[in-house]
């Protein structure tokens, strides 16, 4: 009997590295992610978990290894058996189908919530400013703030200004979502707010890779939980396997230290 042949996961990342100086950050980081999955990428702050982000969709050239988005490598094109640098303009356009929600919203200040939403749309895609407002405000209603069109971002809270930046990405109808740190820089108040949409798109099916520190939200969410370590992963695996039996020392250290911190964090 033929077996059928294993689907190509959405993301495929290879032998990826990056130098910062005299500093490696990635050091031959593999990883995938499948249709659908949701991957959560844990670890200490420096172990690369950001930059490994920023290679995927091509913010920061890998200087060794390839990050293949659909079976597409990103950020560079082939000549024969080299790779090269592409053009802006051609990055710009496989950009457009990687949405990336940043800790620090990334708002244009001088432009109403609507404009922030429909601008690359229009600008990037082409799309019609009728069909650009249409999405925006379904967009809006989605993760709830549909009274909030007019307002500008100083007018909104952290956590409001995050679920634009979310409604932002998902405009412009990407395959993969990427995720860097999106409750860090929230009053702890408001994180339970974004996550809420996130666990939203989770149910949806969209393909996401985040970047957390939320142990407990990647236990809930996650498909495969991978934890980088001094650039690289260390161990990744099912939540249940990598959160509640880790086989690696460097991962278990991490692990306990993030519960101390939540303890410390959670008394009076």
């Amino acid at each position: 009997m033929d077996m059928a042949p294993a689907a190509e996961p959405l993301v495929r990342i290879t032998d990826v590295w990056k130098q910062r100086g005299r500093n490696t950050v990635l050091k031959g980081v593999n990883l995938e992610a499948s249709r659908g999955q949701v991957v959560c990428l844990l670890g200490p702050s420096g172990a690369g978990k950001s930059t490994l982000l920023r290679c995927i969709n091509a913010l920061e050239a890998c200087d060794r290894g390839i990050v293949f988005v659909d079976g597409v490598p990103i950020g560079v094109e082939q000549r024969g058996t080299a790779f090269y640098r592409m053009r802006e303009t051609a990055l710009s356009r496989q950009r457009a189908e990687i949405g990336m929600v940043f800790q620090n919203f990334n708002l244009f200040p001088h432009l109403s919530v609507l404009e922030n939403i429909i601008d690359a749309p229009i600008r990037v895609r082409g799309e019609s400013r009728a069909a650009a407002v249409a999405r925006a405000r379904e967009l809006l209603a989605r993760v709830g703030l549909a009274e909030k069109e007019a307002a500008f971002p100083r007018q909104l809270s952290g956590g409001q200004q995050q679920r634009i930046a979310i409604a932002r990405a998902l405009a412009m109808q990407p395959k993969l979502m990427l995720f860097d740190e999106p409750t860090s820089a929230l009053d702890p108040h408001l994180v339970g707010e974004v996550l809420d949409v996130i666990k939203d798109l989770v149910a949806s099916g969209m393909t996401m890779i985040i970047v957390t520190h939320e142990v407990q939200f990647a236990r809930e969410v996650a498909d495969v939980v991978a934890v980088m370590v001094d650039g690289v992963i260390a161990e990744s695996g099912p939540p249940s396997q990598v959160l509640a039996r880790p086989r690696d020392p460097r991962v278990q250290a991490f692990l306990a230290r993030s519960l101390r911190e939540d303890a410390d964090e959670r008394e009076p």
